[in-house]
């Protein structure tokens, strides 16, 4: 069968190009990302690119990364979008503003002009060029979490490797583990890998695997030397693992790679500061605010920046935190909206909003917030909360309680606390 059947807890998927998986987004089997997250899905499992989400995957879904790039195409077409692919944004006309954005393109750079623009570069690469605070990493030292090149494998016998966590319990836990193996094939010369165990996953196809356990360390992903690097490290890294794989692990004797992703997995880069920051405690204690327009059950899962070892938390069983949408407006930037992993929060904060569901439902509000401001003429900050929130849960969204309370109030969002630490420039 597509997913291994063996796990023993809910697993812990990875955010990396090639993943193949959507993590989940449940709260004890209710999933809290809805809208546009659950109609890429459905048309993924329609299409026969996707596993449903049940216990038996841990409510993850796997998904096969060709089918997705086609439904995502047939997506974008069906809405009317106009989309302009091979086109890198490298700056602003104007500094303060992000209504004309600058492309390097293989036909010369291209001004776009937007009466709202959002942001979803990851980087954060246009608020900061439009001048908008932003920080970067851990705030005692700085440093990132680090990148992973993710790869997948064919050939590998489920059988013979459900045999061999039957047989050693204690060397495999959901969809990580091999810890004695890892040693024995270090001490021997054979692995030299900046983790302690190997993580993969099944995906949407028998007898294949997605493995995240490439990682490089003390590299940022706004410095295109560090990127050049990591490559080179992570490339290597894939090799011994694989390697590895194939001379120490039942089941995996025949097995090789297939593809890695198209470049190496970046986690962290710029969190670009907005009208409230999103903590750590936020996430752990599930709060919730009169401006969400997302939220997130996604654990605080934050791989070490110095190599070995993760910390994971999770956020309170059957519950969920509440985004803002104070979290997309970028400082002292009016006509701009972040989403995805470059929105306002912590180090800690954003090791939890970064995976895929809750990055799609911030696109989804950061869309709806630009379009209403574009239709009204008014810059996203002064868009009422309330209007928002009314087309999300028009369009699918789960807003929680909140939902319920949708077009009972007015206004803009109120006040927030901000971030420490801000910087200007990479």
């Amino acid at each position: 069968m597509p997913w291994m059947s063996f796990h023993t807890r809910r697993p812990r998927p990875p955010r990396m190009g090639d993943v193949g998986l959507f993590p989940t987004d449940h709260g004890e089997g209710e999933p809290v990302v809805a809208g546009k997250h659950v109609e890429v899905i459905d048309r993924l499992i329609e299409a026969g690119g996707a596993v449903p989400p049940s216990a038996e995957t841990g409510y993850t879904v796997p998904f096969d990364p060709e089918v997705f790039k086609q439904v995502a195409l047939d997506l974008l077409d069906g809405a009317g979008v106009r989309y302009l692919l091979h086109a890198f944004a490298s700056g602003v006309r104007t500094e303060g503003r992000a209504g004309e954005v600058v492309f390097e393109t293989k036909s010369g750079p291209l001004v776009l002009s937007a009466r709202a623009t959002v942001d979803c570069t990851g980087d954060g690469d246009i608020a900061a060029a439009a001048g908008a605070p932003f920080e970067i990493g851990r705030e005692r030292d700085g440093l990132v979490q680090p990148m992973t090149l993710m790869f997948r494998m064919v050939g590998y016998d489920e059988d013979a490797f459900g045999r061999y966590v039957a047989e050693h319990p204690d060397q495999w836990r959901s969809v990580h583990g091999l810890w004695d193996l890892v040693e024995e094939a270090t001490a021997a010369g054979d692995l030299d890998l900046p983790r302690e165990d190997i993580l993969f996953f099944g995906t949407a196809h028998p007898g294949e695997v997605a493995v995240n356990s490439t990682r490089v360390s003390q590299v940022f992903g706004t410095d295109v030397f560090d990127l050049t690097h990591a490559e080179a490290v992570s490339h290597r890294q894939m090799a011994q693992v694989a390697a590895f794989l194939r001379d120490y692990v039942p089941g995996f004797g025949e097995s090789y790679v297939v593809q890695s992703g198209v470049q190496v997995g970046v986690r962290e880069t710029r969190r670009i500061l907005g009208d409230y920051l999103l903590t750590g405690e936020d996430i752990l204690i599930a709060r919730k605010f009169d401006d969400v327009i997302a939220r997130g059950t996604y654990p605080v899962d934050i791989h070490n920046p110095n190599g070995r070892g993760t910390v994971l938390r999770s956020v309170p069983a059957g519950d969920a935190y509440d985004i803002p949408l104070r979290c997309l407006l970028p400082r002292d930037v009016d006509d701009l909206l972040t989403a995805g992993r470059c929105i306002s929060g912590t180090h800690e904060a954003h090791s939890s909003y970064r995976v895929t569901p809750t990055a799609m439902a911030t696109g989804q509000a950061a869309g709806v917030c630009a379009a209403l401001a574009a239709t009204s003429g008014r810059p996203p900050r002064q868009v009422e909360v309330a209007a928002v929130q009314a087309e999300l849960v028009r369009q699918g969204a789960d807003l929680g309680a909140r939902r319920r309370e949708v077009g009972t109030r007015g206004g803009r969002a109120p006040a927030g606390r901000v971030g420490r630490n801000q910087r200007s420039g990479a």
